[in-house]
């Protein structure tokens, strides 16, 4: 009888790693089976739902009245704000709302499905992506039409800007959260990798009026070019050559986080 047992568990180890490697092919349906269940749960959190949507207008209505007796003030950085506003809210809702999966369990019981990590990251990225839309109309139309946004270039320009920021702020906050083993740890990522953006994107100064190395740092810095972007549109009528470098590279930033996002998605919580 031992003998007779002796085969089965070697046979059994065999077996596994065949099922195993064969999910890791990306799938629409799971991604977007993945993607109906993180809205889902975002439905039954309307906290996190205001966060992400109503904050970016909030802020941009009280910068508006802030710059009350210098409309023109608004104008010079309104546009950039409503492209640093998205990332930053969407870059904290992310970070903590995957956390939570994380440390709750419920992403190590996904990975043991026959999921694999593409689908779970795309899956959250459209869940999340599908958000950042309604909150990037939100603002663009707040800003332009209802706060009196006066730029030169088409709003619907200022509107993919826009989105392609809270998508970069979604992929960050995705990114971010493989590191970190709490909530209040995952906010700590702010300064560290929200702040430096802020500072050195040109917000504050021309880039060009920096510290050379300062300089050279903000030339590497996804943030630089959505506020590039954003200016663009500010000032000229028609899409340029910058508009486009602009737009491409937060867009790849965004797809390089998502894809160093699922390269160090772990199968065991923290």
């Amino acid at each position: 009888m031992t003998t007779a047992e002796t085969p089965t568990p070697t046979s059994a180890p065999a077996v596994t790693p065949a099922p195993a490697s064969a999910p890791r092919a990306f799938s629409g349906a799971r991604t977007l089976a993945t993607a109906a269940r993180v809205l889902t749960q975002l439905r039954h959190d309307p906290r996190s739902i205001a966060l992400m949507i109503l904050v970016p207008c909030v802020m941009l209505f009280l910068l508006r009245y802030v710059f009350d007796a210098d409309a023109r003030t608004f104008d010079s950085i309104g546009a950039s704000l409503l492209g640093i506003f998205p990332l930053i809210t969407m870059f904290l809702v992310t970070s903590i709302a995957t956390l939570r999966e994380r440390t709750s369990g419920t992403l190590e019981r996904l990975l043991a499905l026959p999921i694999g990590k593409a689908d779970l990251i795309a899956g959250y990225a459209l869940a999340f992506g599908a958000i950042a839309v309604v909150q990037s109309l939100l603002a663009t139309g707040l800003a332009v039409w209802g706060l009196g946004l006066d730029v030169v270039g088409s709003p619907w320009l200022l509107l993919l800007v826009a989105l392609l920021d809270a998508l970069l702020g979604t992929a960050l906050g995705l990114f971010v959260s493989a590191f970190a083993s709490s909530e209040f740890q995952a906010v700590q990522f702010m300064p560290a990798v929200i702040f430096p953006q802020l500072l050195l994107c040109g917000l504050f100064t021309a880039r060009e009026s920096m510290h050379p190395v300062l300089e050279a740092v903000s030339n590497v810095l996804p943030m630089s070019y959505a506020v590039d972007g954003m200016n663009e549109v500010l000032r000229h009528s028609e899409v340029t050559g910058n508009f486009v470098r602009d737009v491409v590279i937060v867009a790849g930033c965004a797809v390089l986080v998502l894809a160093l996002g699922a390269a160090t998605l772990r199968r065991r919580t923290a």
